[in-house]
């Protein structure tokens, strides 16, 4: 038996032996696993929303894989101890392959609070129905080409700030358009 093995099999018992605890009777163990809610893992409310732009204001946008139609910036959930920042950088990362220490991500120190949609509070503790996401700009000198995460996007396209407004599934998104913009005195109207 190889020592990777004999670890998972250590944690799953420990596991089993945990829940067998918290609901105070002996798990079937010939039946699956149906962890309680005290020991499930829910996403953390709290996210980063990256706005990759260039000094031109092309604005990257991915089209998601699970709804097609439904383009967006880089998001995601912080995940562990992570701050917004660090949570911005992974993510960044993780769906586009751009290194965040290689250009200047910059927290611009606004948030916006956004109800969860009905079909995704599953991955939320109970209860919870509200995310608070931080929103980041990254400077590229020109649109340079990603990698992308093909379970999250199918593709990406480099366009202008105001019709990426347009074409963005969230209000957040579109804030964060409508900020970029402000930072260079234009508004989506102009």
């Amino acid at each position: 038996m190889c020592k990777s093995y004999k670890a998972w099999l250590k944690v799953l018992c420990f596991n089993y032996l945990k829940i067998s605890l918290v609901q105070q009777r002996p798990l079937d163990i010939t039946q699956p696993l149906a962890l309680p809610d005290q020991l499930k893992t829910y996403k953390t409310p709290v996210s980063a929303l990256v706005l990759i732009y260039t000094p031109d204001l092309k604005v990257l946008i991915m089209e998601r894989a699970d709804k097609a139609g439904y383009w967006q910036s880089v998001t995601g959930s912080i995940e562990g101890d992570e701050t917004p920042l660090q949570a911005a950088a992974r993510e960044l990362a993780e769906e586009t392959g751009l290194d965040a220490t290689q250009y200047a991500l910059e927290d611009w120190h606004v948030s916006n609070v956004y109800e969860i949609y009905p079909h995704w509070r599953h991955r939320y503790a109970p209860g919870v129905t509200e995310n608070r996401e931080h929103l980041f700009g990254l400077m590229l000198p020109g649109p340079l080409p990603v990698r992308l995460a093909p379970d999250e996007h199918l593709r990406y396209e480099w366009v202008d700030w105001r019709e990426a407004a347009k074409r963005v599934f969230s209000w957040t998104n579109v804030d964060a358009l409508k900020r970029l913009g402000e930072r260079y005195q234009l508004t989506l109207e102009n």
